[in-house]
């Protein structure tokens, strides 16, 4: 196996919901359309420019000793505007984790915020100049 493709890009973040139904209906609302897979337990979203895979799993089926709270690592997700992202999460029920953070010096280039969604899920959203690179090398 070459080292360079260990991690090729990110699969699936899941996200776990005591209330499945009602994280179902938040992301729909978010998202702005309906999870394209979608059985009892588990639906899937795919989203953005690489069709990344968004799973809302029923809590029930979380790994044992999973926490119930906020915890972990952090996923960002780049947006094109941050703070009418951070706006939008927070009127549909989301709750300010993370402020609004350079994490370039003042360029700009790397911004990040985070929130909890109302399932207890952080949800990290940023500005990322190197993600915008990429992209524009695939077009």
């Amino acid at each position: 196996m070459s080292k360079r493709n260990v991690l090729r890009g990110l699969a699936t973040i899941s996200f776990y919901a005591a209330d499945h139904a009602a994280a179902k209906k938040w992301y729909a609302e978010l998202l702005g359309m309906e999870p394209y897979f979608n059985v009892p337990g588990y639906a899937e979203f795919r989203i953005g420019d690489y069709q990344h895979e968004l799973g809302l799993i029923d809590s029930n089926y979380a790994p044992k000793g999973a926490t119930n709270g906020p915890a972990g690592a952090i996923a960002y997700w780049h947006v094109d505007d941050l703070k009418a992202m951070l706006d939008h999460l927070i009127a549909l029920g989301a709750t300010a984790y993370q402020p609004i953070t350079d994490h370039s010096g003042g360029s700009g280039n790397f911004v990040t915020a985070a929130v909890v969604d109302p399932f207890g899920n952080i949800l990290g959203i940023m500005t990322n100049k190197h993600y915008l690179e990429i992209l524009d090398q695939k077009a």
